[in-house]
């Protein structure tokens, strides 16, 4: 059940907040130029290269090493706001050099190693804004509605990054368009760093008390349905390629992403009653039902799996966010966010390699199946630990 939320947590009273429009914007545009990246990094290295093989590992590795370091630059930023200009400046030069060494055709060992490197400095713009939005607003259901209008418009960019990102190649050519995309750090940065300097210190992120945001009660049980909803949807995907094709897959993954969106939004218009610890049980088990659809074989009941499917990872992500400011306390919850993140797109790698075992070696119809049995044991395992929390107060980090 649920009601509609009060004006003061209305879309509307949260983008006039105080210090919002500005933050929001420039927290847009610097999440761009991460939204179009993509196909113009991987066609840039393939030009570089000359291998499609080469191209492929070199991004992937990039992705592993943007994933795994993304808390330790949240830690770093959250300690040193200053940081965030420094990471800005080096991510810049580098990814320029990188587009660089692939137009003039490097040595391989060379791209590569300016890949990697560069993968380490991108700033930490979704952790830093969510932690912001918590700051920012006056009681949770206006949290609730910032994280969800945050958590929409980020996915909308990741949605229409790929296609903006095909525009710029198409018309400037891969190594080219990833030096465009240099144009879209500093000018997203560059704002968001100014905008930073111009709110009071009261809503800037604190100094990171000692210890990892993972030893906070309960914070760890979050992390496992966001792992398991990115390999579900990445196993789902490859599962719907084999089974319909590169249109139905493209059609899919589609309503995916709109349903992620519109799920989002609804859920940020309302306040839900029950515990927020044991909604992300309800989401998994919710999405694992989804997941089970595809193995009928009806393409129309499918799409719309596929939908609520998208609408309950986006809504596990808000949740999984607000969970961050229950369970972890201020001055670490930056990192914690960015261990969200973490979580996954580690979930996305994990689930790109079985999915493609599990399809060559049992058929998409078991690869569906699969992906729902994966979902009902993270919802078991949430559970478990979920009416666990809820009977606990959190402790302090490094407690």
């Amino acid at each position: 059940m649920s009601r509609p939320s009060r004006g003061s947590a209305s879309y509307r009273a949260v983008l006039t907040l105080p210090h919002a429009p500005r933050l929001f914007t420039a927290a847009m545009l610097a999440r761009l130029s991460y939204g179009v990246i993509g196909l113009p990094l991987l066609l840039a290295l393939y030009e570089g290269t000359g291998s499609y093989a080469v191209a492929g590992t070199v991004a992937g590795l990039f992705g592993l090493v943007v994933a795994l370091l993304g808390p330790a630059r949240a830690r770093l930023v959250e300690r040193r706001p200053a940081a965030l200009t420094w990471l800005s400046v080096s991510y810049t030069a580098l990814l320029g050099g990188l587009a660089t060494a692939c137009a003039v055709h490097a040595p391989v060992p060379l791209i590569a190693a300016t890949a990697l490197v560069t993968g380490v400095c991108p700033p930490p713009v979704g952790p830093l804004m969510r932690t912001l939005w918590g700051r920012l607003a006056a009681d949770e259901a206006q949290r609730q509605s910032a994280l969800s209008l945050d958590t929409a418009a980020e996915s909308t960019v990741f949605a229409l990054g790929p296609l903006l990102g095909g525009l710029l190649v198409a018309g400037l050519g891969a190594p080219v368009a990833v030096g465009a995309c240099t144009v879209l750090v500093l000018v997203g940065f560059g704002l968001l760093a100014a905008a930073l300097r111009g709110v009071p210190s009261s809503v800037r992120p604190t100094v990171a008390r000692s210890g990892s945001p993972l030893r906070a009660r309960g914070f760890g049980s979050v992390l496992l349905p966001v792992l398991g909803a990115a390999a579900a949807f990445t196993v789902f995907e490859i599962a719907v390629v084999a089974a319909r094709g590169t249109v139905a897959a493209g059609v899919l993954t589609t309503l995916f992403a709109v349903g992620g969106v519109l799920g989002g939004l609804l859920y940020g218009g309302h306040r839900w009653r029950g515990p927020l610890r044991l909604r992300p049980v309800l989401l998994v088990a919710v999405a694992a039902c989804c997941y089970a659809v595809p193995a009928l074989g009806v393409l129309p009941a499918t799409a719309v799996a596929a939908l609520l499917a998208g609408a309950c990872t986006d809504v596990l992500l808000i949740t999984a966010y607000q969970l961050v400011e229950e369970l972890v306390p201020e001055g670490a919850r930056t990192e914690a966010g960015a261990w969200v993140n973490t979580a996954y797109n580690l979930g996305a790698a994990l689930g790109a390699a079985a999915g493609g075992v599990l399809v060559d070696r049992a058929g998409p119809t078991t690869a569906f199946g699969g992906t729902a049995g994966l979902l009902a044991g993270c919802a078991v395992a949430g559970a478990a630990a979920a009416l666990g929390a809820v009977r606990r107060r959190p402790s302090p980090v490094g407690a």
